[in-house]
């Protein structure tokens, strides 16, 4: 059967949702990892048509490098070309699997060296004023001061915060379950100003949220809605301006600001490792890199010989 006869009883974008749906139901990726890759792989083929390339057997390794080359002159950032580089390549392995190809264009190019850029963290005493910007004499004020302490007592994703559910709490035994990428679940330790905030609004703030008693997540919206990622973004940016942090501050720079700060008081990267929920420990060694300068900072700033 001749190859380009197969390929054109699919377009691409019916390749592309087949591709997507093997990722749903098969490989586990978190969800904003498979849009993720829906999205580079639309851009990928808007490329292609663009070139006059009707599908995906057509292409060459040459085709990828001026594909490459194209993004970079968008202004895309190495780490988005590299993800959009292996989605392409999860693609090809996918097609070639189901028969639906026969050629891996992609077999001879290497993927883009991601540039080591170091995690931005929020100094102790700034994360304390940010802590401290929420209204707790309003319930929206309780529930978003709950949300800050959360996220910096546990280092969780903003992801993994809008889906924290009620039973997955225990203040008792101070501890949260958080599920990460993959659905992958783990359990990290709460300190006590993080309880003194959750307990505060789930004793005074939350019952009057309404129609509150109706769901199962712990942080809601005041119409009772699971709160969205955006949510969270807004209240961290509005807060933080209040609080003087002026650059780029979003939910992230919690978590980097968590994993910086507990290994300058002396935490092992292991521990820091499975509380932030990196399958590997490579992962979280980019925070020892923030760590290290911080004590040449301080060793210039004290030794009389620096």
């Amino acid at each position: 059967m001749n190859n380009n006869v197969m390929v054109e009883a699919n377009t691409l974008d019916d390749l592309i949702e087949s591709f997507i749906n093997y990722l749903l139901v098969e490989c586990g990726l978190s969800r904003n990892t498979i849009i993720s890759y829906s999205h580079d792989l639309h851009i990928f083929t808007a490329f292609l048509l663009s070139k006059n390339i009707p599908d995906f057997e057509s292409v060459r390794p040459d085709t990828i490098t001026s594909f490459i080359i194209s993004e970079k002159n968008r202004g895309l950032s190495i780490n988005s070309i590299t993800r959009a580089i292996v989605a392409i390549r999860m693609l090809y392995k996918f097609l070639l699997s189901e028969g639906k190809l026969h050629m891996n264009p992609l077999a001879l190019i290497d993927t883009p060296k991601l540039w080591k850029r170091l995690p931005e963290f929020i100094p102790v005493h700034k994360v304390k004023d940010l802590l401290s910007m929420p209204d707790t004499k309003t319930k929206l004020g309780m529930r978003n001061k709950a949300i800050l302490e959360l996220m910096y007592a546990t280092g969780a994703r903003v992801s993994e915060v809008v889906a924290i559910q009620l039973d997955w709490i225990n203040l008792e035994y101070s501890y949260v379950k958080c599920r990460g990428k993959g659905s992958k679940e783990r359990i990290v330790p709460l300190g006590t100003k993080a309880i003194e905030a959750i307990q505060n609004y789930l004793k005074l703030a939350r019952p009057q949220i309404k129609n509150s008693q109706d769901s199962a997540y712990l942080f809601i919206s005041k119409t009772g809605r699971p709160l969205r990622r955006e949510n969270i973004w807004v209240m961290v940016k509005k807060c933080a301006l209040r609080a003087g942090i002026h650059g780029n501050i979003s939910p992230h720079k919690l978590r980097h600001s968590f994993a910086t700060h507990l290994l300058e008081n002396g935490a092992d990267l292991r521990s820091v490792q499975e509380m932030l929920g990196h399958v590997n420990v490579s992962t979280t060694q980019i925070y020892t890199h923030v760590s290290k300068q911080h004590l040449k900072a301080i060793h210039r700033q004290f030794h009389p010989r620096a």
